[in-house]
């Protein structure tokens, strides 16, 4: 089996309650966020951290992308607030 590890970051991993998991990488042609949209399902802090993917950002691979992105055979999906500096 193919698997995802799935990372979260601050408020995120707040809400949800994991720092990261592991799951079955999607099928083919599966976006983020399509796949975010999924995990919101879970319902309890998942729904609360995902169900406004505006309000996120990604990276896929260690590597910023968009939503729309298909997460293909990657390793690695890390969701985040916007981050600002200062």
């Amino acid at each position: 089996m193919a698997t995802l590890t799935l990372v979260y970051f601050a408020w995120v991993r707040e809400a949800i309650g994991l720092d990261e998991e592991r799951i079955e990488r999607p099928a083919p042609g599966k976006t983020i966020g399509d796949l975010v949209a999924a995990l919101a399902l879970r319902g309890g802090g998942y729904a609360e951290a995902l169900s406004d993917a505006s309000r996120l950002r990604a990276a896929l691979d260690q590597r910023f992308v968009p939503f729309s992105d298909v997460i293909g055979e990657a390793r690695e999906l890390a969701l985040f607030p916007p981050v600002t500096g200062g």
